[in-house]
């Protein structure tokens, strides 16, 4: 009972479980966007008197920022649908609070853990499909945010008229 609260399962470990799921993507799909950016931007950087640091940070990260972008969004839309860590670490919970070490449940987790035993065509049946229905409503507007954003933008800004 570190915070005074006996719950193991609560949103806090749900939360580690799921960050030890995506950043593993964020990470290499970060590193595959820097390493992406030519050597040659970086060493005309170099060659004109930037430090190792002013380099990175001036020329090699916005030349990649439309890759972290993607990469976070992605990272994002893989812990929003997550449907396993957040049945078996966020201990199911029911009811929403805002102590975050209580236990808790996704619409993911919702869904896989009550559509088997749901009555078909019953108000709890349209409900879970609701849940389905918002769940690809924010993977939409997230891919359509990732699109506008990565292409419209900053593909424009830090490369150009492409």
């Amino acid at each position: 009972s570190l915070f005074g609260n006996e719950v193991r399962l609560n949103a806090v470990v749900g939360g580690i479980g799921l960050s030890l799921a995506v950043i593993p993507i964020i990470y290499t799909l970060t590193d595959d966007a820097l390493r992406a950016v030519p050597r040659s931007l970086r060493e005309a950087a170099l060659a004109l008197g930037a430090s190792e640091w002013q380099a990175a940070y001036q020329v090699l990260v916005p030349a990649a920022t439309p890759g972290i972008v993607a990469a976070v969004l992605l990272g994002l839309g893989r812990a929003f649908g997550e449907t396993m860590i957040a049945l078996m670490a966020c201990g199911n919970g029911q009811e929403m609070s805002w102590n975050f070490f209580v236990s808790v449940r996704t619409f993911a987790a919702t869904i896989g853990a009550e559509m088997g035993e749901v009555v078909t065509g019953s108000p709890h049946y349209q409900v879970l499909f609701f849940l389905g229905v918002l769940l690809f409503a924010f993977s939409f507007v997230i891919n359509f945010v990732a699109e506008f954003y990565v292409k419209q933008r900053l593909v424009k800004r830090f490369r150009g008229s492409e």
